[in-house]
């Protein structure tokens, strides 16, 4: 670890930005982004959890799938960080600060069947968006609708996502009864 012991921003601050955003307009956005982030982290590892966990007929498949989830989400998470720093801010970082920040919860260490897991993730994804629209709502309020724009496009991401999810949870399937046995 680096002896040096200059900060040269405190985490939780927010400086002036050369996006001609008011001080305090920007602090509450980039409120919100922290949140936004350590919600997207959270569902990152539990996505990457489920991602090597997972087990059954249709393992190929899922597998893949929650692959590319967790990357949508951290493609993401990356791009809410640059815009929370754009503003002035200080990205949230490290895990128990994702923990303690975030308003969603990580289901555990636990090893759970596939369709419990995609509910599980499911219902994060849910919170998530609700989250995000908020988020959306509170800076485009503010006077900052480029934010609004980068949330949106992400958003679009989650849902689809989601929607996927829930394709994955119907009854229906090809698997034969006695390949699951």
């Amino acid at each position: 670890m680096s002896t040096q012991e200059t900060v040269r921003q405190s985490a939780d601050s927010v400086e002036g930005n050369e996006l001609r955003l008011e001080q305090e307009k920007a602090e509450q956005i980039v409120d919100a982004l922290n949140t936004e982030l350590a919600n997207s982290y959270v569902l990152y590892h539990q996505l990457k959890k489920h991602h090597w966990v997972v087990e059954g007929a249709e393992f190929l498949p899922l597998h893949e799938f929650l692959e590319e989830a967790y990357e949508h989400v951290e493609e993401g998470a990356d791009e809410i960080a640059e815009r929370a720093q754009a503003l002035g801010g200080v990205p949230v970082s490290g895990p128990r600060n994702l923990e303690d920040r975030a308003t969603v919860e990580f289901e555990g260490e636990d090893v759970y069947d596939a369709r419990t897991m995609f509910e599980n993730d499911l219902e994060m994804y849910g919170d998530i968006i609700e989250s995000m629209r908020g988020s959306i709502e509170l800076a485009e309020n503010l006077g900052d609708p480029a934010t609004g724009e980068i949330l949106r496009e992400i958003l679009v991401h989650f849902e689809e996502d989601g929607h996927h999810f829930e394709h994955y949870l119907e009854d229906d399937t090809l698997v034969l009864e006695e390949a699951t046995k």
